[in-house]
């Protein structure tokens, strides 16, 4: 198939993979941004075939995993509230809260409701005009624009039983972050190019000069990936430091301007907590004035809901790149996709559920 079987190919990815071992004269770290190219890295053992001065370590690119637990606690006392629909993708009915998450509270009896589309989540307010439909808008810039679509319809077609609880979060915030560190250990960064397919590539430019750090837009096959790898290691071993886009066939540099604007209608930047990390000053995206109505945190009265992360969980310091999944004391005992401690355990994107699906059996002990 165009497009996928090229960036499959055994034999290309093996001389790839050569060109990196000529190209390299000392250890390097990089990270790769976003979960599905951690899961493509451990599925096709990408990390296996580079050489051991070379090392990929997994950033906060899981919307799910750094989703906070207090985000994840106010959805599930919305859905278990009379007169509700809560509706959600599926990968977040097993993310724990603090004492549990929204697969218990259906199973409590919540009208808690798996969608496909925020689309979806209209038809159902449509359908149901005597309950309250709440769809979860979970994600980073690629799933912003569908998320602003449904506000905007929402709002142009005075569905009044609408809301969402909004957790949307920026990628540009958390790499600054991570580089500002006095822990960090990343020398480049294989950007998402399914973030950039939206917001284009011009916004990683300051980071990257500012900081003296490579990013290649990169996308999630095993040539992708590991011409990513190969484009920023010849940037450091040249000793540049720009922006290139690997993933040309998808990513334009000025991004969907059509996307962009619609999200700058729904949506402002605000700040935003991030699971295991924190507050990261203008990192999320929430309701504008004119859409306020359509808050569910507002409507609900759960704004002010606060609460601590659980200690035990060291997803934090794993979606920072300063642990490995492995290196966690719970991991594949107390921690396993069927009973995760953390959303890293749970998410289809996370790289703990990678290390535990790719790599359980091949674990250093």
């Amino acid at each position: 198939m165009k497009y996928l079987d090229e960036y499959r190919d055994a034999n290309a990815a093996r001389e790839c993979a050569e060109k990196v071992r000529r190209l390299v004269s000392r250890p390097w770290t990089i990270m790769e941004i976003c979960g599905g190219q951690t899961h493509a890295i451990m599925k096709y053992g990408l990390d296996e075939m580079l050489p051991d001065c070379v090392t990929l370590i997994h950033g906060p690119g899981c919307p799910v995993c750094v989703t906070p637990v207090e985000l994840i606690n106010k959805a599930i006392e919305i859905a278990s509230r009379p007169g509700v629909v809560f509706c959600s993708f599926g990968d977040m009915l097993r993310v724990p809260g603090t004492n549990r998450d929204l697969f218990s509270a259906k199973a409590a009896g919540g009208d808690v409701r798996v969608v496909y589309s925020p689309m979806d989540a209209l038809t159902v307010a449509r359908q149901n005009p005597a309950k309250q439909v709440v769809f979860f808008a979970v994600g980073f810039e690629t799933t912003a624009p569908g998320n602003a679509m449904a506000v905007f319809q929402a709002h142009r077609q005075g569905l009044r039983n609408f809301s969402v609880l909004v957790s949307h979060v920026l990628v540009p915030p958390a790499m600054e972050a991570i580089l500002s560190s006095p822990n960090n250990r990343v020398q480049g960064f294989l950007a998402a190019g399914h973030v950039c397919t939206i917001m284009g590539c011009a916004q990683y430019e300051p980071i990257a000069q500012k900081y003296r750090v490579p990013i290649v837009v990169t996308g999630f096959e095993p040539l992708d990936i590991l011409q990513g790898v190969h484009r920023c290691l010849r940037q450091l071993e040249e000793g540049r430091f720009e922006v290139e886009n690997q993933y040309a066939r998808s990513v334009r540099h000025e991004g969907n301007r059509p996307a962009q604007e619609l999200m700058e209608q729904v949506f402002r930047v605000v700040p935003r907590k991030w699971r295991g990390i924190g507050e990261i000053p203008q990192s999320g995206l929430g309701l504008r004035e004119t859409y306020a109505d359509f808050d569910a945190e507002q409507r609900f009265g759960v704004a002010a809901l606060a609460v601590d992360e659980p200690s035990e969980c060291i997803s934090g310091l794993i979606l920072q790149g300063l642990r490995k999944p492995h290196e966690c004391s719970a991991f594949g005992g107390r921690c396993t996709p069927e009973h995760p401690l953390g959303a890293t355990m749970v998410s289809s994107e996370g790289a703990c559920a990678a290390y535990y699906r790719y790599r359980g059996s091949k674990l250093p002990t």
